[in-house]
């Protein structure tokens, strides 16, 4: 055994026997418990960061201690790889995503295998391959036979620079996060799919997943926002033809106090009334660039400007104005919302803010209504009784709006209804590095499915996108198709599916990725559901409730028997770095690596700036945040590994905090972690030869003290495990090592009690970091291979003392020690307590009035 610690070396050597060994290739076995442990799989970016090694590190520690308990074990790995980045990369490098993609995959799965996670790679996939998102086509084709799926008009964010559709978040002051282009909101059609339809079923499941933690429960729950209201119409007349402005509300209970009514810029209303009204025209104009985005919504300044047009009130048929609002949106509802000031904060402000009437329907006991500012108790359904409200006068909440929905029902106005938040998912994107959607148009047919031995629909690999739009539809090769139903010439569709496609059913391929014949296979039914999955809280609501989804319309269609995808959910907390940016010429974002900046401190030291090393230019900084691709402020690991190792990077990832924390990344921690990689191989070291003594009947208080400690750690550590305490985990290392260096070595029984304890503690670390643990294993002659040593368990005559240390205290002052047998009855303890030296000193000769004992923990002697 070699006295120097190689890391490089020894981690090389690991790999190649686990790769000879094929020792992470994953088998269906019925007679063993299955353990499927999956972290959400990677963007191929172009490298890892710490964020990735984390993450991949949590469920390898898992994946490897249920190994070693038994179970039977899958963890596999694959690629997030279509997307918009891929051709933000292929347009400034001028390659195609393809290749872009394949390369950085190819880089990065070196990385991760350069860390030693035991992964199943005959598992592996990428979404962008055919043969994977064959099953996207073919799926979304059954869901437009259920009429899941289904088309229709959408409005969304139009970079009118890079010609493509933009999320909200990538609308940043109204400009796209890219070029700085000012956003337009355009009307294109779309498809969509009816995950509301699902909503109940979403809901109430959610109760079934207690294996998820609470918070992720409650995001998901909001997210989909079922709600009890009443749905109902302003009736109105417009060039002669009759018309209902449909509302919906969850406080009926204050319709009488309706002002006046808000409607989207987009609502056909206002594009009526901004035909003759240029003003109008302008406004409506500017609220179309403005964010969709509820966050912003709700801190933005609220605008508003009257169309002219009235409608009628379903109750009073009192004329009721209609007004154009920048914060109601078209995609909700239907786009329009009764203005009830007196009751609803953001009405108020917009009514006090244009001088609109504020009408007081609801009244509190002992509190007094006036206009000149908002009050808490406007708006409390709770207490309030209706007033000014007619037939309505003194009744409280729900039996107003019993009484006020039946008689909008029998005016055929309106009625109750459940509504949710949820809005159906649209899927169409107008990129081209994306799942094709498979769909042929015909001047004569319409729009029809491709076949399904059509399938897939292959994407050109070769294209390069150079920011003028959807590059396929400039490929005729790709555009030109034969019609399935005339045979005519016909086109394809260019809009490609949203990459959630791609992440809402991996988990489920990963169990039948070599089956060309089916989505999946009898494969999945003995995997399925994900026992363990992990990846970041960011991802808690849409990725999540699209795979949720995902799983329910999969078994709808008889393909697995199952409801939901994941068991149990950890969300591990992000590492965190510095971030540094500028602003571009055209108002875009540009970031820059830390590793290319300066930091400007002042007197205190405190971070006041940053500039950039290569010409001295200032820099914004934006303190610490999350490490990300975009935002380049990640840790590559691979400088890392080639100065400390891979086992120091996964030491450190576990120990520096617990895994549901944010980690802030520090350079002194890694090194820290290999100090004490090196402690423990050199303990190893020390230990040669001397692993095999049995261990005596009886050993010496020093080493039956520092054993029994091993094992209590154990104890503690196996217990923190289970709990997914990694950190704690990684510090019981620690102690264990501590412990067994401190030992005595010459005393007899040392070999034995050292050898016992460093396979212990060889098996705890092994899961954390398999690499030195595997070396040590075999070269101290534990066995051939630590992946086929059990889990310890703590034994229970270790556990056993002779003697038991308690606190002694005078007159409750802690005045020292005492030691007695373990076994001694309380009567023993007593005498043994009034005989100690420490009792008589501070007793000062006084009889003892009683004498309290605490078992396990303490003496008190009162005088």
């Amino acid at each position: 055994m070699q006295e120097k610690y190689t890391p490089t070396e020894i981690e090389q050597a690991a790999q190649a026997h686990w790769e000879s060994t094929q020792a992470f290739r994953a088998v269906e076995d019925r007679t063993r418990p299955k353990y499927y442990c999956l972290s959400m799989f990677p963007y191929p970016s172009g490298k890892l960061h710490m964020g990735h090694v984390r993450n991949y590190t949590i469920g390898d520690v898992l994946t490897r201690w249920h190994r070693m308990r038994g179970y039977n074990v899958l963890q596999p790995m694959g690629w997030d790889a279509f997307g918009l980045p891929a051709e933000n990369a292929a347009m400034q490098n001028s390659v195609p995503p393809a290749r872009w993609t394949y390369d950085n995959i190819a880089y990065m799965k070196k990385q991760l295998q350069s860390l030693g996670f035991a992964i199943d790679w005959s598992r592996e996939l990428a979404t962008c391959q055919p043969e994977y998102y064959k099953w996207n086509q073919w799926l979304f084709l059954r869901m437009l036979e259920k009429g899941i799926a289904y088309k229709k008009t959408q409005v969304v964010n139009w970079d009118p620079v890079d010609q493509t559709v933009l999320a909200n978040e990538q609308v940043i002051d109204g400009r796209g996060w890219r070029t700085g282009a000012l956003v337009e909101k355009r009307e294109i059609p779309g498809y969509y799919l009816s995950i509301t339809q699902y909503a109940d079923e979403l809901l109430a499941d959610l109760d079934h997943l207690p294996g998820w933690p609470e918070r992720v429960r409650t995001m998901q729950a909001n997210w989909i926002g079922k709600s009890h209201g009443v749905r109902f119409a302003f009736p109105y007349e417009l060039d002669g033809e009759a018309g209902k402005l449909w509302v919906y509300t969850t406080r009926a209970d204050t319709i009488m106090g309706v002002t006046f009514v808000a409607v989207a810029a987009e609502h056909p209303l206002a594009t009526h009334a901004a035909k003759n009204n240029p003003e109008l025209a302008a406004f409506i104009e500017e609220c179309k660039h403005g964010s969709v985005m509820e966050a912003d919504i709700a801190t933005m300044e609220k605008k508003g400007l009257p169309t002219g047009i009235f409608v009628e009130h379903p109750l009073t048929g009192k004329q009721v104005e209609v007004w154009v609002g920048n914060y109601v949106l078209m995609s909700y509802g239907e786009g329009a919302v009764m203005a009830v000031p007196a009751h609803d904060e953001r009405d108020f402000g917009f009514a006090r803010k244009y001088k609109l009437p504020i009408e007081q329907v609801i009244a509190v006991e002992g509190e007094a209504f006036n206009t000149d500012a908002w009050q808490e108790w406007y708006g409390d359904k709770q207490r309030g009784v209706c007033v000014n409200s007619g037939k309505y006068d003194g009744l409280g909440y729900e039996a107003a709006v019993d009484a006020i929905a039946a008689d909008l029902e029998a005016k055929g106005l309106g009625g109750k209804q459940v509504q949710y938040r949820l809005r159906d998912w649209g899927l169409s994107r107008q990129r081209y590095w994306g799942c094709p959607i498979p769909i042929i148009h015909c001047d004569a047919c319409g729009s029809l499915p491709v076949p399904d031995e059509q399938l897939p629909v292959k994407l050109p690999e070769d294209c390069v996108p150079d920011g003028s739009g959807n590059p396929l539809n400039k490929r005729e090769d790709f555009l030109a198709c034969a019609c399935p139903s005339c045979g005519k010439p016909a086109r394809r569709e260019t809009d490609t599916m949203d990459t959630f496609i791609d992440s809402s059913w991996y988990y489920a391929r990963y169990c039948a990725p070599d089956n060309a014949q089916h989505m999946v296979d009898e494969r999945t039914a003995y995997w399925m559901p994900v026992d363990q999955y992990i990846g970041g809280i960011e991802h808690a609501i849409l990725h999540l409730l699209y795979s949720r989804f995902w799983t329910k319309v999969m078994r709808d269609v008889g393909l697995v028997g199952y409801d939901e995808p994941f068991a149990n959910l950890l969300t591990q907390g992000m590492v965190l770095n510095h971030i540094f940016s500028r602003r571009t010429e055209k108002g875009g974002i540009e970031y820059f690596a830390p590793e290319e900046i300066e930091l400007v401190k002042d007197e205190a030291g405190k971070v006041v700036g940053a500039k950039l090393l290569a010409d001295g230019s200032a820099m914004d900084y934006q303190g610490i945040g999350t490490m990300s691709k975009s935002k380049r402020n990640g840790v590559d690991p691979q400088s890392l590994i080639e100065q400390y190792g891979a086992d120091t990077a996964r030491f450190f990832m576990m120990f520096a905090s617990p895994p549901e924390q944010t980690l802030e990344w520090a350079d002194s921690g890694v090194e820290g972690a290999h100090r004490f990689l090196k402690r423990l191989w050199a303990f190893g070291h020390g230990l040669e030869g001397k692993t095999g003594a049995g261990m005596p009947d009886k050993l010496p208080d020093a080493l039956a003290t520092m054993r029994r400690e091993i094992h209590l750690t154990l104890k503690q550590a196996s217990y923190d495990l289970s709990k997914h305490q990694f950190n704690t985990v990684a510090s019981a290392g620690m102690k264990m090592l501590n412990a067994l260096e401190k030992a005595p070595k010459d005393a007899e029984g040392y070999a034995a009690v050292a050898g016992e304890g460093c396979s212990i503690l060889l098996r705890l670390l092994a899961p954390i970091t398999p690499h030195i643990c595997h070396t040590l294993w075999r070269e101290l002659g534990y066995g051939d291979d630590i992946l086929a040593a059990p889990w310890p368990e703590p034994e229970a005559s270790a556990l056993v003392q002779d003697e038991i240390e308690l606190m002694l205290q005078v007159n409750g002052k802690l005045r020292g020690s005492l030691k007695v047998p373990a076994g001694a009855d309380k009567a023993a303890i007593e005498a043994a307590a009034l005989d100690s030296e420490a009792a008589q000193k501070f007793m000062e000769g006084q009889p003892a009035k009683k004498v309290v004992v605490v078992p396990g923990r303490l003496v008190n002697i009162v005088v």
